[in-house]
């Protein structure tokens, strides 16, 4: 079918839905919600089959949804209604949540049911649900809806599905829509509030829009939070700070806030998120730098970026930037631990975070603020090549890449530089750098076509659209998919690393590795692929005339564009073809791959 994605942006979730469809063999095509007038054009000239709007904040017009059926998907179970479901299920502590989908009408979010599904809620924060858990049941129920909608108009003789109107006044069916949830729903009370109730508001409103509060007789935004167990003070104190976050007492314990966002003046500037520490340099003397060690006991809760364990053979070494940027700090402290790891007696090294973003690469938030914001982007730049080294030329260990989340530009090429690379599920790979005005680095000139292909490389990385976790196995890009919800996914990552720690070539694969490293023409020839990207990141970074620059700060200030980018909305360039379905693939195992571990 011809399907039109409308969105307030494209997103995580819009991503998702995006490559979901596009897998299942759909022409799809996506207009950014910029007016009412050019949504109205959108669907004129792509003529779809079906509207689906995976994130929208602002109403359909009604001779659109009037005419043709268009599906919206909100983040609540069946007979939630409002702006903020998940906001208020993150503070509320629910612990099942759902998503539906369902048709426009008159009434916001009261329009006849075409498909749902439940999950149950974790106690992290909203954005890491949002990316995860409720991207998952978005996925399941959009393609659903949309096999419904398919049967019905295209084989008839099947039986049309009817959509379940929402009984508003049916017990337990739905009440009035919950309001939106406001700074003043949010707000903390230092002295009163106990720890979890200060983590449960931070984490509702992580990433957006954060917890107005005020530090130094300034407004801020706190975005993000995590609990701490061992340190005290006054409730309201900043205890210490670590890796660009800061350490805030409660009335019975501490959370740690990762960034912050200085409220912007009426008429002034916008403002962006930043490491809490770095927005509040020059007010923290004597707030001490308290470390946390790269290996911390069973069962410690506090802030920790980066941590390694290990279990058996294997070393975990896990990672959680945020936001999944890695500036030139993090990259440091990560190529360090790397090199820990290799020291230690284990055969395998894991990289990756538990769950949610393996990377998006370079810092563009750190790289603004600095005072010469080339300059930063140079060193960023040069730092997380370093580690991509590392990872590349290790020959002690056999290394897994291991994307619990999505992955993105320089994130995913890091990803690229281990021996074998395995997604979850459901992940939305991004692999490539163009939108943003650079050609990249991290040795991806060598990594990716070695993977794909010359021809493949060229595809993903010229045409800018998310990859899903099917296709990129279907492509080479990752070597597995593991089918499973978060926890599952870790536990077969755990299994899956033993067995390839215990497998009867593991030292010959080990050896080959070797071999294909060694001598001088081997690391010379990495360092001329290195050399090659990083002379035209150069002219990205510093020449006159190239649209980095712009294109960063429309980015970090989260300006609004102007139109749809063309690469999305295909229905815009002229005489745009019909293209052909992607290939389909099917993850039917809990663990499928392209070669046996």
């Amino acid at each position: 079918m011809r399907i039109l994605l409308v969105a307030s942006s494209y997103d995580s979730m819009t991503q998702r839905v995006h490559a979901e469809l596009a897998d299942g063999g759909h022409e799809v095509s996506v207009e950014l919600a910029l007016g009412d007038e050019v949504l109205r054009e959108g669907v004129r000239l792509f003529d779809p089959d079906l509207v689906i709007a995976p994130m929208l904040t602002t109403p359909i017009p009604a001779d659109i949804w009037s005419a043709r059926t268009c599906l919206i998907v909100h983040p609540g179970p069946v007979g939630d209604r409002g702006p903020s479901a998940l906001d208020w299920a993150v503070m509320g502590g629910a612990g099942r949540w759902g998503v539906t989908v369902l048709q426009a009408n008159a009434v916001i979010d009261a329009g006849d049911i075409w498909a749902s599904a439940e999950f149950t809620l974790p106690g992290g924060s909203k954005s890491s649900a949002y990316r995860t858990e409720v991207a998952d049941a978005a996925a399941r129920a959009v393609l659903l809806a949309v096999s419904r909608f398919a049967a019905g108009r295209f084989r008839p003789a099947v039986g049309r599905f009817r959509p379940e109107p929402l009984d508003c006044g049916r017990p337990g069916g739905s009440g009035p829509p919950r309001p939106p949830c406001r700074q003043a729903d949010r707000r903390i009370d230092w002295p009163s509030d106990p720890t979890a109730a200060v983590l449960a508001k931070l984490r509702a409103a992580d990433s957006s829009p954060g917890v107005l509060d005020v530090l130094g007789g300034a407004e801020y935004y706190l975005v993000g939070g995590y609990t701490e167990d061992e340190l005290r003070g006054a409730p309201g104190t900043i205890l210490a700070q670590r890796d660009g976050a800061i350490c805030r007492a409660t009335a019975d314990g501490a959370v740690w806030i990762p960034r912050l966002r200085r409220r912007a003046a009426p008429g002034g500037p916008k403002t962006f998120k930043l490491p809490a520490a770095l927005v509040l340099r020059g007010s923290l003397a004597g707030v001490p730098e308290v470390p946390a060690p790269l290996m911390t006991p069973p069962g410690r809760r506090t802030y920790q970026q980066i941590r390694y364990r290990e279990s058996g053979d294997v070393g975990y070494l896990e990672f959680c930037f945020p936001g999944g940027a890695m500036s030139t700090g993090p990259c440091h402290r990560l190529l360090a631990a790397y090199r820990h790891a290799q020291g230690r007696p284990v055969k395998v090294i894991v990289l990756g975070a538990p769950r949610d973003f393996f990377g998006t690469g370079i810092d563009l938030n750190v790289i603004e603020a600095a005072d010469d914001p080339a300059e930063e982007s140079w060193r960023n730049i040069n730092a997380i090549d370093d580690l991509a080294e590392a990872i590349l030329t290790s020959t002690g260990q056999l290394t897994v890449a291991a994307l619990a989340g999505n992955a993105a530009a320089g994130g995913l090429m890091l990803a690229l530089a281990a021996d074998q690379v395995w997604c979850r599920g459901g992940a939305v790979l991004n692999p490539h750098y163009r939108l943003m005005g650079l050609h990249g680095s991290e040795y991806w000139t060598y990594t990716l076509p070695r993977r794909v292909g010359a021809r493949e490389a060229a595809r993903l990385t010229e045409g800018c659209l998310p990859v899903s976790s099917a296709s990129a196995l279907h492509s080479g890009l990752v070597d597995r998919v593991i089918a499973a919800d978060p926890a599952g996914y870790r536990l077969q990552v755990a299994i899956l690393a033993e067995r390839l720690a215990r497998s009867p070539d593991y030292a010959a694969r080990l050896a080959a590795k070797g071999r294909q490293l060694a001598g001088t023409s081997g690391q010379r020839r990495l360092a001329a692929y290195r050399a090659a990207e990083l002379a035209i990141a150069r002219r990205n970074f510093f020449g006159a005339p190239e649209p980095y620059a712009q294109l960063r700060r429309a980015f970090v200030y989260q300006d609004k564009p102007a139109r749809t980018p063309p690469h999305l909305a295909r229905h815009r360039i002229a005489a745009w073809p019909s293209v052909p379905p992607r290939p389909r693939t099917q993850v039917r195992d809990i663990a499928s791959s392209r070669q046996p571990v």
